[in-house]
């Protein structure tokens, strides 16, 4: 089952994608709620019933509650360590995990501004896990019984912010810099273990191309190893890292900057377009509503 999240009236809700339509299933809180009954047959049958809505006439937004807590793995593909390694950086042991605010998703189309400090946007394509099912303590055996699906993930990364300190919070957290989607793919279309294709092309040029089998530290072990220390619930997402080929090792480095558009497509999932725009394009609001001046 292919799902979306979308704009209504009453708040964001979650919708099963039939070809060009989409099945209204719930309000996305409530979905996150207890994802199992929203999913059962009878339920998807009378969502059939009750109303059925065109693709096209949506507006997609990041299928994931508000609440969601979204976990990203650093350096989990082989030859992605040895990027890491000529800048620094050694090979995890384990899984290494740092976090990103909900607030920075966007959805599939939605344009990111380049912050403006920054020499542009790196890219990094990701396959993302959805959480189904409140977890804790997980063993690696049992581990996937814990997805919902899957979806893709473009883990935008402002480079200079994130290599001022040896914390990554503001280089992954730029305003909108986490697309995801295009639809998550429920887990009993992707079967355990998943071993999808996956690229990044940038204005049509290939940058990455890798395979999720060649992670490091397998999904089913990044959830046992999270879920020890912090109890994962329904929406949360995990970001399982990056292949090689990304922007900061290309010698010389490059960056996505105004006017550039990303993809990132994965084998059963689909394509996730992101235009890129300047810093004015999204400024954010003051206190009291007045807008801050571009720098």
């Amino acid at each position: 089952m292919k799902l979306i999240a979308f704009d209504a009236p009453a708040g964001a809700r979650i919708g099963q994608v039939v070809g060009t339509q989409v099945r209204d299933l719930a309000p996305i809180d409530d979905f996150f709620a207890d994802p199992d009954s929203y999913l059962d047959p009878d339920a998807v049958a009378r969502a059939v019933e009750l109303s059925s809505l065109r693709l096209a006439d949506l507006h997609q937004v990041p299928p994931v509650p508000s609440t969601a807590r979204i976990f990203c793995v650093g350096v989990n593909y082989p030859l992605h360590v040895m990027e890491a390694q000529e800048a620094g950086l050694g090979a995890p042991e384990v899984p290494m995990i740092f976090g990103r605010w909900p607030s920075t998703l966007v959805a599939d189309g939605d344009p990111v501004p380049v912050p403006p400090n920054e020499e542009g946007l790196d890219w990094e394509a990701e396959l993302a896990v959805v959480i189904g099912k409140k977890t804790w303590c997980a063993k690696e055996e049992d581990a996937l019984a814990s997805v919902l699906g899957y979806t893709g993930f473009n883990d935008l990364s402002a480079r200079k912010k994130q290599a001022d300190t040896i914390q990554w919070t503001l280089g992954k957290n730029a305003d909108r810099s986490g697309p995801i989607g295009p639809v998550v793919v429920t887990a009993d279309e992707i079967g355990d273990s998943p071993s999808l294709e996956f690229c990044t092309r940038v204005n049509g040029e290939l940058r990455q191309r890798a395979n999720t089998a060649e992670m490091v530290h397998s999904i089913a072990r990044v959830i046992a190893y999270i879920s020890d220390t912090v109890t994962l619930m329904p929406g949360d997402v995990i970001a399982t890292g990056t292949s090689d080929g990304v922007g900061a090792a290309m010698k010389p480095p490059q960056f996505l900057r105004p006017g550039d558009v990303v993809e990132v497509e994965f084998e059963s999932i689909g394509v996730l377009r992101t235009p890129i725009v300047g810093p004015d394009e999204f400024r954010p609001q003051a206190p009291g509503g007045v807008a801050r001046l571009s720098v």
